[in-house]
């Protein structure tokens, strides 16, 4: 009974996630949801997997990294040259995403362990033009012009990773390893001097995050037709960045939460070209203003239902009024 009461939550969220699973995927077989409406949950889902695993490295690990949209590329051009070139299945395009992002991940993670701050910052970013660049001059996956892809993303996929996604950063963060990563954020120094081995974390903490990214970009790849270099650059990594602040630094539903609003956001606002980027910026700006810490600071959503649980235990407790 004490387990049980211990992952009610847990379950409760999973099961609440199949049943979303089960009424979107009702929807897309019977026609209700048009083309538009799928590329947008798609799309959604997507920038989801794309803030979660960049939370990892910046909220959770405080390694200020702006070239998530290295390892997004790395993703989607390896699953593109598994299914296209080599005539692999879509799951196996899939994984090696994960993997060459990963091994990325580490090739930038590693050598940047002395920098901090904007000097990681800046040696990202680099990472994330050196990547741009490259595939702009390999005649093998198409250059400037790009890959055309098969469309075999589903709904079922996206579901899969995106669970996968979101479960493992979830327990990462609560585990033992998550704490030291959070030491590590707080106070590097203190963190090192007890014991914690934070070359180790900080080296684990990109290869997760630039794992997800590269599944990320396997899903992109495979629903939008085409990829090209132009899609990768520097912009996509603030825009990913944005999530992750705007939803708040340290709480994983706020990066989710920011990722769905700002990305319904930015798919409305197509019809208007010319005033798109000014109404997105002031909607950033008047979040910011008034909610400096981002839209959930550091809290989660669990712990929202903890509080008001706590709050009404306090006010009426066995019948009786108590002093919270």
């Amino acid at each position: 009974m004490a387990t049980w009461k211990r992952t009610r939550g847990f379950w409760v969220s999973v099961i609440l996630a199949f049943a979303f699973f089960a009424v979107v995927e009702w929807l897309i077989a019977s026609g209700t949801l048009n083309v538009f409406y799928v590329n947008t949950l798609f799309f959604m889902a997507i920038n989801v997997m794309l803030a979660a695993s960049l939370h990892l490295i910046i909220g959770i690990t405080g390694q200020f990294s702006i070239g998530h949209a290295g390892f997004f590329a790395v993703g989607a051009y390896a699953s593109a040259v598994m299914t296209m070139k080599l005539e692999l299945p879509f799951a196996v395009g899939v994984l090696t995403a994960g993997i060459a992002a990963m091994l990325a991940g580490l090739v930038i993670g590693v050598p940047s362990l002395r920098l901090k701050g904007d000097y990681l910052a800046i040696a990202t970013l680099g990472f994330g033009e050196i990547v741009r660049i490259a595939l702009l001059n390999i005649d093998y996956v198409g250059g400037a012009s790009g890959m055309t892809v098969t469309h075999m993303t589903t709904w079922p996929w996206v579901f899969a990773c995106l669970f996968v996604t979101i479960l493992v950063i979830a327990n990462f963060t609560n585990s033992t390893h998550g704490r030291a990563c959070i030491s590590i954020r707080e106070d590097e120094i203190a963190a090192d001097a007890m014991g914690i081995n934070t070359t180790y974390y900080k080296v684990a903490a990109f290869a997760i995050g630039s794992f997800f990214a590269g599944i990320a970009g396997a899903l992109y790849a495979h629903h939008f037709y085409i990829i090209q270099p132009s899609n990768f650059g520097f912009l996509k990594s603030f825009d990913i960045l944005i999530f992750v602040v705007l939803g708040g630094l340290g709480s994983l539903s706020g990066a989710v939460v920011a990722a769905v609003l700002l990305t319904i956001v930015s798919t409305f606002l197509q019809n208007y070209p010319e005033t798109r980027m000014i109404i997105y910026s002031i909607v950033l700006i008047l979040v910011m203003l008034y909610r400096p810490t981002g839209l959930m600071g550091t809290k989660e959503l669990s712990s929202l239902f903890k509080w008001r649980k706590a709050a009404q235990g306090g006010m009426n407790h066995g019948g009786k009024n108590t002093v919270a």
